[in-house]
């Protein structure tokens, strides 16, 4: 029988569990989960938040860098409103998170007492696994389930607690179950690999599409690369997987992407998908015979017409095939691929290599690498700087890569800085935003002070939604409502204790960021770019054409005649 006050019982469960800190803010609803925290603050870390969106923000992406749970807390009300966000990104990149959510006492629910909502019917659409406890004697199955659920179904997992629950005793017999999950044996099927190697023999020009589900496979990708002469395309969340140096590597695809993977998905015969879900079907080949290998059955054929569907995971199957694939003689399309990936590096240095002032966001990557070490964690926000990081800065496999890839939030590079110094202390972490995306959640570099994180925060400060601005265009139409107010976002990191850095002249880029980065403490480069919209790896003579469109705009609404900056785009139509 027990004798324990529920909230303790919570912490301690949690424990067992491997968690060891908490992202949120304290309220009402939660006092009297906050006394339980401040008791047993040896054990389990609260990091307190400027606003629960970065808390949840924080949370998935501790999740996505390290595959453990992640977990956040918010009071009733607008604290459980503010999470959703978040918590939406965590559901669309796959990633456990867990929430603790406040609620009025048990005797006020259904009264429409101050913050009251109905917190269920809101988390509904979002969460794997959305309860309210009702008593004390039931926090403790329901904690385990939820956590469970998180791992099994890879999303989010709400608990509802009314304030009174935590700090009430125990005393009835409980159900008992474990904090424990186990992940279920994905045994690829030997008929259906024999069928891929079979279709892997006749090919001529096959061509690896990689995502996230190689995270674990990285060498046997490599290796599988090399012996069928596939050229490996990555998806943007699965950058790393692969050194982008690698001359197997081709980059990303799509708007993003570079021509030499988008040509050659053009002219493959045989398309691999490894552990994605590649959503820009437009840019997959039409007509070609496709293998596709992923540990979620669901997953096969989803969106691309597929001839032989593997549900099993990565290393496994790719371990399996490598032991019996004889390594390929012909080896024109991959060298071809090669070629033109090299002049492709080549055209990317020709920027990353100026000295010009206005500073091109291609010249902060550049330096940025630079100072980028072996391990270092990059936190990339949305925006037109997740194309130039995406582009331009050359992943190792022993780096991580993290972003909003599916729900694509701005403002998710801080929060997930901070996630990156909770989860690796002694790796290096660079975010990499935009103004706007950094402006989001820039109160929150305020935690990253309180809590001695160490990090270099780049902002590329262009004074506007740039990549909102690019998209406008490209659709012929004017830019509209698309600047912003110029701000000194060096000065407010003066201001919040951290040191900043405002770099306006070429010459003082490269110094200012081999500065930031060896300060022990947070920083702020806020560099002053060109307005160059990032110009996509292959254009359409349909983006041409809009192009011309916005340029005609322009001439007769302003009375002046305002090229777009597509010249070295041109070539790569």
């Amino acid at each position: 029988m027990f004798e324990d006050r529920a909230g303790k019982v919570l912490v301690d469960l949690l424990s067992e569990w491997g968690v060891d800190h908490i992202y949120g803010m304290p309220g009402d609803s939660i006092n009297q989960l906050m006394e339980e925290l401040r008791k047993e603050k040896d054990k389990m870390k609260f990091i307190q938040v400027r606003h629960e969106e970065a808390g949840a923000l924080a949370a998935a992406s501790y999740a996505k860098l390290t595959g453990k749970i992640g977990v956040c807390l918010s009071i009733a009300g607008p604290g459980a409103i503010h999470l959703l966000n978040g918590l939406y990104d965590a559901k669309e990149d796959s990633a456990p998170v867990l929430v603790l959510a406040g609620q009025v006492p048990t005797d006020q629910i259904g009264t429409d007492t101050f913050q009251e909502i109905n917190m269920q019917q809101m988390f509904n659409d979002v969460a794997v696994y959305n309860e309210q406890v009702v008593s004390e004697e039931q926090l403790p199955a329901l904690v385990n389930q939820a956590v469970r659920t998180a791992y099994a179904e890879k999303g989010p997992a709400v608990l509802t607690i009314p304030d009174d629950i935590p700090a009430a005793k125990i005393k009835k017999q409980v159900q008992k179950n474990a904090a424990i999950y186990e992940e279920s044996e994905q045994v690829p099927s030997s008929t259906e690999m024999e069928k891929a190697l079979e279709l892997i023999s006749k090919a001529k020009k096959p061509i690896i599409l990689a995502g996230t589900g190689t995270k674990g496979a990285k060498q046997e990708l490599e290796q599988f690369s090399d012996k069928i002469a596939a050229p490996v395309v990555v998806s943007l969340p699965a950058k790393g997987v692969i050194d982008d140096n690698h001359p197997n590597c081709l980059g990303n695809l799509g708007m993003i992407g570079t021509k030499p993977a988008y040509e050659a998905m053009d002219d493959t015969d045989l398309l691999i998908l490894i552990g994605t879900s590649y959503p820009y079907v437009e840019f997959l080949p039409e007509g070609v015979t496709c293998i596709q290998i992923d540990n979620d059955p669901l997953q096969i054929g989803k969106r691309y017409p597929v001839n032989v569907g593997i549900a099993g995971d990565a290393q496994k199957a790719l371990t399996w095939l490598n032991e019996r694939i004889t390594r390929s003689e012909n080896r024109d399309f991959l060298e071809n691929s090669q070629e033109k990936m090299a002049k492709w590096w080549k055209e990317m240095e020709e920027d990353e290599q100026q000295t010009s002032t206005p500073i091109k966001p291609q010249q902060i990557i550049a330096e940025v690498q630079k100072i980028a070490e072996d391990d270092a964690v990059l936190s990339v926000d949305v925006g037109n700087v997740t194309v130039w990081a995406a582009r331009h800065f050359r992943m190792k496999t022993t780096q991580k890569f993290l972003t909003s890839s599916w729900l694509a939030t701005m403002g998710c590079g801080l929060p997930g800085a901070i996630a990156s110094k909770m989860a690796y202390p002694e790796r290096q972490a660079i975010a990499l935003c935009g103004d706007g995306g950094f402006s989001m959640n820039m109160q929150d570099f305020l935690t990253a002070i309180k809590y001695n994180l160490p990090m270099t925060v780049i902002i590329f400060n262009n004074e506007r939604i740039g990549m909102i601005k690019y998209e406008q265009e490209a659709k012929g139409n004017l830019d509209y409502k698309t600047n912003l107010e110029s701000f000194n976002f060096a000065q407010f990191a003066e201001n919040c204790g951290g040191k900043g850095y405002r770099v306006e002249k070429f010459e003082d880029l490269g110094p200012s960021i081999r500065a930031a980065a060896s300060f022990n403490k947070p920083v702020i480069v806020d560099v002053c770019i060109e307005d160059e919209p990032p110009i996509p790896g292959k254009l359409s003579y349909e983006q041409v054409t809009s192009y011309s469109k916005q340029t005609i705009k322009k001439l007769f609404e302003k009375g002046k005649l305002e090229v777009p900056p597509i010249r070295k785009g041109l070539k790569r139509i």
